[in-house]
């Protein structure tokens, strides 16, 4: 179908009739001044010729002009102009949100907070693509959930970088559920949650500064177009049997500014992976956030667990203490000003073993991925690095260097053949949950006994 802005058999005649138009009116005023000079040489020969010429008038003086009518002065002949073309824009195809009926739907891979995930073929192309479902709650009245909005308007602003997954149209359903809403996406053939659990043995150092340095671009990236993920975790980051990564679920992603926005909320980032300031209550936040959640990332490739395994909220909070510190206002000025943090209760600043043991627990670690480590880990969070200064570190210039992708081994797809084993890992907080640190707790006794936590004894939570 043609635009209605395209050139048709209609503009040309009358174009051609504008400037037969033209051209008759050109005519007549080329004709009207002729006949106009005429006159004035008649008139300037007449007293010579009837001999009523005056003397002692001057009879070379010009006559005076004659003022013209409008409709005279109308007719007065106009230099040539260029014809004026009308500027014509062709208008950008538009093209209606196409249907789920246009994939066959394969495999379920998993189930998250905010959607469904499968594996599926367009019936088209044949090409294999990961189909998202988004988890539209029919109880609210609210339209369709600012999640969903957020994650769309991310995802789209984000596609440009090689590592965070390319979102490639949005359909909608049909049927019984024309109201569903999924997003079509590029299919990878792991996540590194799934692929951790069916390795023998972690990644080699010289795969997790690899896995490190892209995750750390992507982030970085997204940090500097003003994105939070607020939801960084491994079974977010997809792996393709090209070494690639590619972050994944927005679902929690927001855009922010400087200062950030006041409605920013407390429950966000999966517990395993969620800073302390968000524990003890801030709402004030920033980059920072996922900076912490890469440390945990880093720390879980080089143990194939997750770094930090809290049930709920307070037992998080010990662990993280027992790992990085108890804080004191040197270490972190105004911890204590934070809403969940007046109920903390605390062992005394003596106590000189309340220090970080990141460094004791990774003997593996060389002196600069330990100091990298313990950055990412800081409690502070102005004492973390920046995305970019992740990829600065001193740590990617040591060896053994970061591994090429195309030298990274391959390995079967859970996610392409089969239901991925459901993980034990917590999920996402979900929309209007109530964050469940409530009450004073006491972690006096975190450090009493590190001895006896090694030995199997633990250390104990109370709640007063």
């Amino acid at each position: 179908m043609s635009s209605r802005w395209a050139d048709a058999a209609e503009d040309a005649e009358e174009d051609a009739r504008r400037k037969a138009e033209k051209e008759g009116k050109r005519r007549l005023k080329a004709e009207k001044q002729r006949k106009a000079e005429e006159a004035q040489r008649a008139a300037a020969a007449e007293p010579q010729l009837n001999g009523h010429a005056r003397s002692g008038e001057d009879t070379d003086r010009p006559a005076k002009r004659r003022r013209l009518s409008q409709d005279e002065a109308q007719d007065e002949p106009i230099a040539d102009e260029p014809e004026r073309q009308l500027l014509r824009f062709q208008p950008p195809p538009w093209q209606p949100c196409r249907s789920i009926s246009r994939f066959d739907l394969l495999n379920h891979i998993e189930e998250g907070s905010y959607g469904f995930v499968s594996r599926a073929r367009e019936v088209a192309t044949g090409e294999v693509v990961a189909v998202k479902k988004l988890k539209l709650d029919p109880a609210r009245d609210a339209g369709f959930p600012v999640t969903a909005l957020r994650e769309i308007q991310c995802l789209y602003a984000a596609k440009s970088h090689r590592h965070i997954v390319d979102l490639r149209e949005v359909v909608c359903g049909e049927g019984e559920s024309p109201g569903d809403t999924y997003l079509v996406m590029e299919f990878l053939e792991h996540d590194l949650k799934t692929l951790q659990e069916e390795m023998e043995e972690p990644f080699l150092p010289s795969e997790i500064k690899t896995l490190l340095l892209q995750l750390g671009s992507a982030v970085a990236f997204l940090h500097d177009h003003w994105i939070l993920h607020r939801d960084l975790k491994t079974s977010n980051i997809l792996l393709n049997n090209r070494g690639e990564i590619k972050l994944a679920d927005f679902g929690m992603a927001r855009f922010v500014g400087d200062p950030p926005p006041a409605n920013l909320t407390q429950l966000v980032v999966t517990l395993w992976y969620r800073a302390p300031e968000l524990l003890l209550g801030t709402k004030e936040y920033d980059g920072s956030i996922d900076v912490w959640s890469i440390g945990c990332i880093f720390g879980e490739l080089l143990t194939k667990q997750p770094l930090l395994q809290g049930k709920n909220e307070v037992e998080q909070l010990s662990k993280i203490f027992e790992l990085c510190g108890i804080p004191t206002e040197d270490s972190w000025p105004g911890f204590k000003r934070l809403r969940n943090a007046r109920s903390l209760r605390l062992p005394p600043a003596s106590n000189a073993s309340q220090g970080s043991i990141i460094r004791s627990k990774f003997s593996t670690l060389t002196n600069a991925g330990a100091g990298l480590l313990n950055s990412l880990l800081s409690l502070n969070p102005t004492g973390r690095p920046t995305a970019q200064g992740i990829l600065d570190h001193a740590y990617f210039r040591e060896d053994p260097r970061p591994k090429p992708t195309a030298m990274f081994p391959t390995f079967p797809s859970k996610a392409g053949q089969e239901k991925r084993r459901r993980h034990a890992s917590p999920n996402a907080p979900a929309r209007g949950a109530a964050p469940g640190l409530q009450g004073e707790v006491d972690f006096s006794s975190i450090f009493k006994g590190r001895e006896e936590e090694e030995k199997g004894g633990g250390f104990a939570l109370r709640l007063v």
